[in-house]
């Protein structure tokens, strides 16, 4: 499973982005998608979830500002970021889970900055 990212850049506080994460390879056992991020001297930490049943988790400083979702047919998903703030820059990671493994993204930057 090969992923792709893209969509990150510079926005202003308060702004919106939309990141997107291609997926392509083996994707018919994927049952979990996923973005993490990496911030400056932090630890890498889960910003949203999406299981194949529809279930979704959130990291708790996204609640309510963040929205993943999953498009099937093209093998993608999804972060729409709004009320962007500067603690939200970071380099996001795509991660998808299959029956065998965990696969990771080449990760796209977003900084968050007047």
């Amino acid at each position: 499973v090969q992923l792709v990212e893209s969509g990150g850049g510079l926005v202003q506080p308060g702004g919106s982005l939309r990141l997107s994460c291609a997926a392509s390879g083996s994707t018919f056992n994927i049952n979990t998608m996923a973005w993490y991020r990496q911030g400056p001297g932090k630890q890498r930490e889960l910003v949203a979830r999406i299981v194949s049943s529809g279930r979704i988790n959130y990291g708790d400083s996204v609640k309510g500002r963040f929205s993943i979702s999953r498009d099937n047919a093209k093998n993608t998903v999804y972060l729409q970021m709004n009320r962007l703030n500067p603690e939200d820059t970071a380099v996001y990671y795509c991660n998808a889970v299959d029956s065998w493994s965990s696969y990771w993204g080449q990760g796209t930057q977003v900084t968050v900055s007047s």
